[in-house]
């Protein structure tokens, strides 16, 4: 049985997305950082059991989530069943990735658990489906986790030097990172004519 299999086999939430509030504060700060209003079609791999999806389909017209667990697909799939622009597709990274472009990104929690090469490939994959002016968006836990040869801060490290992107806003706390790039280096304020 691997990692997640066992995780999934025990609790059908196993970090405890829906109670902790740690997750609950980070999931809004994710989404506070993003800084268009709306997206056309977004992607979230790694999507365990749709928590941050569900927020996400507020602000997207499309929305695409996957996660290569059985087990986390079912239940983001009970979780989004009345949101009728989501779909959920069970999709094992690095190797699996959708066809389409995407005007938003999110990689949230999943970079540390491919190792140096299915990081490579996944940033690879994601850096090649990002519309222009897409933004992607990567929160990463930055303490030590079993069995991961990379950290959160190394997975930041390997998004910030995709070509072409520029960081918009940083926030890093002691037990996390939450980063965003774009191609648009444009700020909010000058979007909306402040500056």
């Amino acid at each position: 049985m691997s990692y997640f299999e066992s995780l999934y086999a025990s609790s059908d939430d196993p970090w405890d997305y829906r109670h902790r509030w740690y997750e609950a504060r980070k999931r809004d700060l994710t989404l506070a950082m993003l800084p268009h209003r709306r997206y056309s079609h977004g992607y979230e791999p790694g999507c365990s059991t749709g928590e941050l999806s569900r927020r996400l389909a507020e602000r997207c017209e499309r929305l695409l989530v996957s996660d290569g667990n059985a087990s986390a697909v079912a239940t983001a799939r009970e979780r989004l069943a009345d949101q009728a622009h989501v779909e959920v597709h069970h999709l094992l990274l690095p190797d699996a990735w959708p066809a389409g472009a995407f005007d938003l990104i999110v990689i949230s929690e999943i970079g540390y658990y491919l190792g140096e090469p299915g990081l490579a490939a996944l940033l690879d994959r994601a850096h090649s489906a990002l519309l222009p002016g897409g933004v992607l968006l990567g929160c990463h836990w930055r303490h030590p986790i079993e069995g991961c040869a990379l950290t959160g801060d190394q997975v930041h490290e390997r998004m910030a030097a995709l070509p072409g992107l520029h960081r918009l806003s940083h926030l890093e706390e002691s037990d996390f990172l939450l980063t965003l790039w774009s191609s648009d280096p444009t700020s909010v304020a000058r979007r909306e004519q402040l500056l």
